[in-house]
């Protein structure tokens, strides 16, 4: 439809009018509006406007300046919003529903008290009193703490006589530990507390050193020259990047400077813990992991839709140790080929070492660099985030994992998803959306009608990130025939169903789990994709894992305020479910907690879950059954995981390096931030703890240590040696026969067990 005009706004007013200026009431709902079409040099004409219904339209935000001084009700119902700090524009706002936009959470309820002063009815219902609450309590309980923590950590590290760079270097530092430290009312309200901190914050330094403030209550903050993006959710993080970037939700960054490692927890920072961290994103995405990681010094990215493009990749994907390799062209339909360049970059220096018993021989075989932006030889700063081995289509059934999967291997990060011959070490495809970067890859295979009428299996390729929306990829034909709008936030992680081949988990930013039906595409590849499900999260959620003796009943999920479990049975009506169970773990000081942060998820078996937490050196082995089978007798939502064992791991306290299982071989892989690969034989484990069904099983005093660790061999890029190497995944075929390494500075390193 055409945008607003004149005589719209004329024929909208209740009743008509004649002038602008005139109109009281004004009826703009229905209309499919976008954002775009609120034009604020039109409605700054209509300064007596004090009823506006925006209801059942498209709108994702508030322009900055319509200018509608006398503004006193607004309706946004049926929207697509995702901020409402722009609403501050209309002081003497005294009612305002904006239900059904289901990106607005109970934290945007809290920002519009505060902000609104005149703020009488949020959504229906009075919140007179709660309003005062927030304005005068919580803000003195809030300015007390920040004045604290000013007093305690930070006022002494300023000079008698100080400059203006100190000044900067301080404040940068203060409201990055202040946003972290300062804790105060229940989780779920997290967000808002940081958001009012970092505004109380600021009101602080600018009183106490006489610093510029900045009114906007919410901006998009910018990181300083070499400072790395971060996720507004997780400020705990005190990374260092070389452009200038828009703070944004997606996997978080971590520090690559040679001086310090990237710790998500300083020990000598102060003590005050979180109750629950929203790394990587809880605003829109602009630039960048969380799911807040990278690295990368990009500026932020467009919005639009983003192109595909396939390449070429004879020598697009280099090989780093050995020289030449003979690469397979092989282009997605459409697109142009990529520009080649010479192999060779880098020189390897293999180095073996293994704590423990060594009872597993693996040899680097390749050390690939394919995921580089632009294809640039230079680029030793994409972060690798996952990884997953084709199944096989000649095996049948998806039963038996061992003869199940190929050699082939499907990578992400940056802009690309690569598949890789792990034998070779050759690129056989690349797929390429510019602008996007993708954090996440899962395989299903589907029986598909091809032109002749006969049926046909064939494995398709799920990628997702970013953007919040799912590439579909007919890997055979090399073919991205669609793609579904998952989410409006980025995706951290997806996966199939083991049972249900076109059922798909997607796990976002915006703190929910999707679950989705791709359907099966014709012969002309047209589909229907439909949403079936929506788990609500307290957090955002980092990692899935379908139970493996229920995988249509029950799901798990690690998240940045700790584990949880649903119910997906779809035999229920409720289409959005809260979670049933959520687990305690040790913290600590031993004492049993909730909040914490599990970036690695994966069943070793049948009943044997993996996690790893925000404790240093943490990686417990618990039992699902046990565990969960204490609800059942009390029918409680708060559940202590039976732990039968610790893994002894790295110390350090940096998030999201994730784990993986081998289940058919009773391993256990997770990488360190030094490079290495910590792999654990569980098989003797795994036998006591199975014959133990049914009764106690004493908890292992004593941590596991690894059957042996794989270290980071010597590896030369244009001469200099490559450090400070983050192994963000590491995955193993199911016969483990190769071993992928994914590390932070863009190398995809192929181990063979020998």
């Amino acid at each position: 439809m055409s945008k607003i005009t004149t005589e719209l706004l004329l024929e909208r007013a209740v009743p008509r009018s004649t002038r602008l200026r005139k109109i009281e009431t004004l009826n703009l709902s229905k209309l499919q509006l976008k954002t775009g079409d609120l034009d604020p040099r039109l409605f700054s004409r209509l300064r007596h406007l004090q009823k506006l219904d925006l209801s059942d339209n498209l709108l994702d935000k508030f322009p900055n300046s319509l200018t509608l001084p006398d503004l006193r009700v607004l309706n946004c119902n049926n929207n697509k919003l995702e901020d409402v700090t722009a609403l501050k524009q209309f002081p003497l706002l005294e009612e305002l529903t904006y239900e059904n936009n289901v990106y607005l959470t109970l934290n945007d309820d809290y920002k519009v008290m505060f902000l609104l002063q005149n703020l009488r009815l949020l959504n229906g219902k009075d919140i007179t009193k709660l309003a005062k609450h927030v304005r005068h309590v919580n803000s003195r309980k809030l300015t007390s703490k920040v004045t604290a923590h000013w007093e305690k950590f930070f006022r002494d590290q300023l000079p008698e006589k100080y400059t203006a760079e100190q000044v900067k270097s301080i404040k940068k530092k203060f409201l990055k530990s202040v946003q972290t430290n300062v804790v105060y009312g229940p989780s779920s309200l997290s967000e808002f507390t940081r958001w009012r901190v970092k505004m109380i914050a600021e009101e602080f330094l600018a009183y106490s050193l006489g610093l510029e403030l900045n009114s906007d209550p919410e901006p998009e903050e910018k990181m300083d020259e070499n400072e790395e993006e971060e996720s507004t959710e997780s400020p705990r993080e005190d990374a260092e990047d070389k452009g200038q970037v828009t703070v944004t939700a997606r996997k978080r960054k971590r520090n690559r400077s040679k001086t310090h490692s990237r710790k998500k927890r300083s020990k000598a920072s102060p003590t005050d813990k979180e109750a629950v961290v929203n790394p990587r994103k809880s605003r829109h995405v602009q630039d960048e992991p969380a799911p807040q990681k990278p690295r990368t010094p990009n500026q932020p990215a467009k919005e639009a839709t983003p192109e595909q493009e396939a390449e070429e990749t004879p020598k697009n994907g280099e090989q780093l140790p050995k020289g030449q390799s003979n690469r397979r062209s092989s282009q997605l339909t459409g697109e142009q080929k990529s520009q080649e360049q010479d192999n060779g970059v880098v020189t390897l220096t293999p180095v073996k070492s293994s704590k423990g018993k060594e009872d597993v021989s693996a040899e680097p075989l390749h050390f690939l660099q394919c995921h580089s932006k632009g294809n640039s030889r230079e680029d030793f700063k994409t972060q690798l985030w996952s990884c997953v081995f084709e199944p096989l289509l000649d095996s049948g059934a998806r039963k038996d994992p061992i003869v199940n999967s190929s050699r082939t291997v499907a990578t992400c990060g940056g802009e690309s998803v690569c598949l890789i011959d792990c034998e070779t070490g050759t690129v056989l495809k690349k797929y390429k959306v510019t602008a996007e970067e993708f954090f996440s890859v899962a395989w299903t295979t589907l029986t598909m009608v091809i032109s002749d009428s006969r049926k046909k299996s064939h494995n398709i390729l799920a990628a997702a990130g970013r953007r919040g929306i799912v590439k579909l990829i007919h890997v055979a034909a090399d073919f991205c025939y669609g793609e579904i709008k998952a989410h409006k936030k980025p995706i951290a992680t997806v996966c199939f169903s083991p049972t249900r081949e076109t059922h798909l988990f997607t796990a976002s930013y915006d703190k929910r789990i999707a679950l989705w039906d791709i359907g099966i595409p014709d012969s002309d590849y047209n589909f229907k994709a439909s949403q079936l499900l929506v788990l609500e999260v307290l957090s955002i959620p980092l990692r899935i894992a379908l139970v493996p003796t229920c995988p249509d009943q029950y799901l798990l999920a690690g998240c940045e305020g700790g584990c949880f479990a649903w119910n997906i049975k779809l035999d229920k009506e409720q289409k959005t479910r809260s979670f049933e169970a959520t687990f305690q773990f040790p913290d600590e000081d031993g004492s049993l907690t909730t909040l914490h942060r599990v970036d690695g998820l994966a069943f070793l078996n049948d009943d044997v879950v993996v996690s790893k937490s925000s404790k240093p050196g943490c990686i417990y082995l618990w039992s699902w059954s046990r565990s969960f089978d204490t609800k059942g007798k009390g029918c409680q939502r708060t559940i202590a995981a039976v732990i039968l064992a610790e893994l002894e791991w790295s110390t350090t306290d940096m998030s999201y390096l994730t784990l993986s299982t081998c289940p058919a071989k009773d391993y256990v892989f997770c990488g360190d931030e030094k490079g290495s690969v910590w792999m654990y034989n569980l098989s003797s484990y795994t036998t006591a703890w199975s014959s133990a069904k049914g009764k106690r099983f004493p908890f292992q005093e004593k941590r596991i240590p690894p059957a042996q660790i794989l270290q980071w061999p010597e590896l030369r890029a244009n001469g200099e040696q490559l450090t400070e190497v983050l192994v963000n995944n590491v995955v193993s075929d199911p016969a483990f026969t190769y071993l992928v390494v994914l590390t932070s500075v863009n190398i995809t390193a192929i181990w063979k067990k020998s």
